[in-house]
């Protein structure tokens, strides 16, 4: 039982392979139009056809071989003996689990193709198109064979090739060159001629445009994971510029489309790269200034905006736990409202709560001292006024060299340097002022002083 098994399938096979060998050339383009059999031919194509619109390909074959075998191209005007018994065989080939069979119905497949494009050349852009479908996805044909119907096709057909071929043949294309069977130059044209087919549909093509913008979409997916040895910069400027473009204060596109330039091999210094990576850097910054009022007042300070600068300040101040900082930030409003606003009070109102904030810290008190230097000239209406407060000076310079030796250089120079302008002892005596009699500061400094004399 087992031979006659054995034999009965190798007779199937035989038979089959023997009927699918194609005909003579010279017949395989004859239509009925001639035949002295042109009724038997006709009778068989609409009894097979109708099976056919039924889906009922087991018995659509029979039919299907006598149409076929009398007049492969049928009355001339069209194509369906091939389309059909494509249709046909492929049923066949995906209802049997037979390598043999399997291989068979696959080759008369592609025999069949190659006939339609033969015997009808105005559809052979139609027709090489149905063909790499089948051959890439339905027959699972040798990716070498794809490839040479797939560039026969696009080749053949142009601007007309079907979308349906593009991701079969970049497909085939990214896994030859990997295997090192297409080059670099070979792999780029024909991404480039695809993608230049495409565009011509999106343009050209409404009905169709879609379909060839989503085979583009995977074209280019398919050939991703080579694109950044296989493309130079302009490839990756042509399919990230225009997100860029259309969306181009958006961070998470710029930064994006900014990865794959440089990634592409783009230049850093080119012109639109540069672009976008100084718009990203300015939102980093702009992003960090945000977060931390205490740096984006020290940028207003060097921008001379003060106010704005304080602002900031006591914005960070309110944020902060840490003691030092709140020290830091009141020490630099401080300094602005002295130096820049001339806004003596409240400069020595922050300087004392930073000196409050952080323990032996001259520098408080170092800049009140010039606080009170500065504006002695000006305090109270005689030369007397002025001197008294330059004592008021010094001795905050005093106190800072005591509790803070990093200061004590600094403080000792300006001691020095304004004990120049301390009280005469004849002036004082002539007020009755004894040296060490405490006395008020006149004008805004306000503090008590133990009078000296130079």
């Amino acid at each position: 039982m087992k031979m006659q098994s054995w034999l009965t399938g190798v007779t199937t096979l035989l038979v089959a392979v023997l009927w699918l060998l194609p005909p003579q050339a010279t017949a395989q383009c004859d239509t009925w139009l001639n035949s002295p059999k042109k009724e038997e031919a006709e009778n068989a194509h609409v009894l097979y056809r109708g099976f056919i619109k039924q889906k009922d390909y087991q018995s659509a074959y029979s039919y299907w071989k006598q149409a076929y075998t009398l007049a492969p191209s049928a009355d001339g005007r069209r194509s369906s003996h091939f389309s059909d018994g494509i249709d046909i065989f492929r049923w066949k080939y995906q209802h049997t689990d037979d390598p043999q069979l399997k291989e068979a119905y696959a080759d008369t497949i592609v025999m069949l193709y190659e006939q339609w494009v033969q015997c009808y050349p105005d559809e052979t852009a139609y027709a090489l198109g149905l063909e790499v479908y089948d051959l890439f996805y339905n027959l699972r044909r040798p990716y070498e064979e794809v490839y040479e119907i797939a560039k026969r096709a696009v080749d053949l057909a142009g601007n007309q090739t079907q979308y349906t071929v593009f991701v079969p043949y970049a497909t085939v294309a990214v896994y030859l060159f990997s295997k090192d069977k297409l080059s670099k130059e070979q792999t780029r044209a024909i991404y480039e001629q695809l993608h230049a087919i495409g565009e011509h549909n999106i343009a050209n093509n409404k009905d169709w445009a879609q379909y060839y913008e989503q085979a583009m979409a995977a074209m280019d997916a398919a050939y991703e994971p080579i694109a950044k040895t296989v493309f130079d910069c302009e490839y990756f400027k042509k399919k990230y510029l225009p997100m860029y473009q259309a969306d181009p204060d958006n961070p998470d596109v710029y930064r994006e489309v900014y990865k794959h330039l440089v990634q592409g091999g783009c230049d850093k210094n080119d012109p639109i790269v540069k672009e976008i990576h100084i718009k990203d850097s300015i939102r980093v910054m702009q992003e960090y200034i945000a977060k931390n009022p205490a740096f984006a007042a020290n940028v207003l300070y060097q921008e001379g905006k003060y106010e704005e600068a304080l602002a900031k300040y006591r914005e960070a101040i309110e944020q902060e736990n840490d003691p030092e900082k709140k020290a830091q930030y009141y020490f630099s409003m401080a300094s602005i409202e002295f130096r820049k606003l001339k806004r003596y009070g409240a400069a020595r109102e922050h300087a004392r709560k930073a000196a409050a904030l952080k323990d032996n810290w001259g520098q408080p008190y170092m800049l009140i001292g010039d606080m009170y230097a500065a504006t002695s000239s000006s305090c109270g209406s005689e030369a007397w006024d002025h001197q008294i407060a330059v004592l008021a000076a010094i001795d905050k310079y005093a106190y800072a060299k005591a509790i803070d030796p990093s200061v004590a250089e600094e403080a000792s120079s300006k001691i020095a340097k304004y004990r120049a302008f301390m009280p005469e002892k004849q002036e004082g005596f002539m007020r009755g002022i004894q040296e060490g009699t405490q006395v008020k500061v006149p004008c805004w400094i306000g503090e008590t002083v133990k009078v000296r004399y130079k």
